[in-house]
């Protein structure tokens, strides 16, 4: 089978199990999958895989990345701090098609805690078969885009 591209996965104990599903899930749709762990439900700290997860979107290891935990509210802020990240939590699919469309997201934030396995790979395929339209919302990424430059980050 041929791959669809690569896409950095990351979750912390609250996301284990969702991530699990959403790595199955990406191979049997032909993606290469960078998965970054973690590795169980043991405790761990989330920024860290946020942080390794965006680092592979920005040295172009891969092009998408999903980021589990168990509301998906702090892998998203934590992603968000990252430079050229634009990360969108959802928790519906409609949410996960309009900010591939208008926002240009790169990576998904979902918690499974929130969204559980059935309802994450439905919103995990909204996101992937959608893409950025431009036009007038390439103007509105640039101006939070922006932000990262004035903000100094």
């Amino acid at each position: 089978m041929e791959t669809k591209g690569t896409i950095a996965v990351g979750c912390d104990h609250g996301g284990y199990e969702l991530k699990e599903a959403v790595v199955a899930h990406l191979k049997e749709l032909g993606y290469t999958v960078i998965d970054h762990g973690t590795d169980s439900k043991a405790s761990v700290h989330y920024p860290i895989y946020a942080h390794k997860v965006c680092q592979s979107l920005q040295q172009g290891e891969a092009a998408l990345g999903v980021l589990l935990c168990s509301s998906g509210v702090g892998m998203s802020m934590a992603a968000n701090k990252h430079h050229g990240i634009r990360a969108a939590l959802c928790t519906d699919t409609f949410s996960a098609r309009f900010t591939r469309r208008h926002n240009d997201a790169n990576v998904l934030c979902m918690g499974g805690n929130v969204v559980g396995i059935g309802l994450g790979l439905d919103i995990l395929d909204a996101f992937l078969t959608n893409s950025f339209e431009g036009g007038r919302h390439q103007t509105r990424v640039d101006m939070f885009m922006a932000l990262e430059q004035s903000e100094g980050s």
